[in-house]
């Protein structure tokens, strides 16, 4: 879907494709925000007085099962996708910000991997609006970052050379995302475990 906000698609529909991206980038993030901050407010008042070690230790056994999942290939997901239809249908800086707003809370359409769901329970162990905010922004942010890399993509040609050089990132992604995972799985077993000590 996001090859179809490609300055070739814009172009193509007679929008902008540096509005449609900023609107898209711009709804990501603070709709992550939001989230993050809704769901940082719900952890102060649910986890008042729960040690900073065992939130730490809910976020760990909450990543490694995520791996599980992932591999598995059994993660949660809601089954929709951002109506394409609105491509024909509306001003870019409307669906961009439509779509920017879905994607940047990460669980409205297809969920493909656990971290989607773990960064809204990080957002609610945090157990504060503004460290909420901060990595639900974050997390919007980041979402919407791939959408810079069709910018170069002003040809037909250039577009169809970046489908293919993102297809072949794919599992490179993958195992940064979940090296990342583990690493931050680890470091919340040892906050854990000093916690306690």
């Amino acid at each position: 879907m996001l090859s179809s906000i490609s300055p070739v698609g814009e172009s193509a529909r007679g929008q902008r494709w540096p509005l449609t991206v900023s609107a898209y980038l711009a709804a990501s993030a603070l709709a992550g925000a939001v989230l993050g901050a809704a769901l940082g407010t719900v952890g102060e008042l649910v986890l008042d007085g729960v040690g900073t070690g065992v939130r730490a230790g809910v976020l760990a056994v909450g990543l490694l099962l995520g791996l599980v999942a992932d591999r598995a290939g059994r993660v949660p997901s809601v089954h929709r996708q951002v109506d394409e239809r609105w491509l024909g249908t509306y001003r870019g800086w409307v669906y961009g910000a439509g779509f920017g707003a879905q994607l940047g809370v990460g669980v409205a359409t297809i969920v493909p991997a656990s971290i989607g769901w773990l960064v809204w329970l990080a957002a609610l162990l945090v157990a504060g609006p503004l460290p909420g905010l901060a990595v639900g922004a974050t997390f919007g942010t980041a979402r919407a970052l791939p959408l810079l890399a069709w910018g170069w993509a002003r040809t037909v040609a250039r577009l169809r050379e970046a489908m293919r050089v993102v297809e072949r990132l794919r599992n490179p992604a993958t195992w940064v995302t979940t090296g990342g995972q583990l690493t931050v799985a680890v470091a919340a077993v040892v906050l854990a475990l000093r916690d306690t000590m």
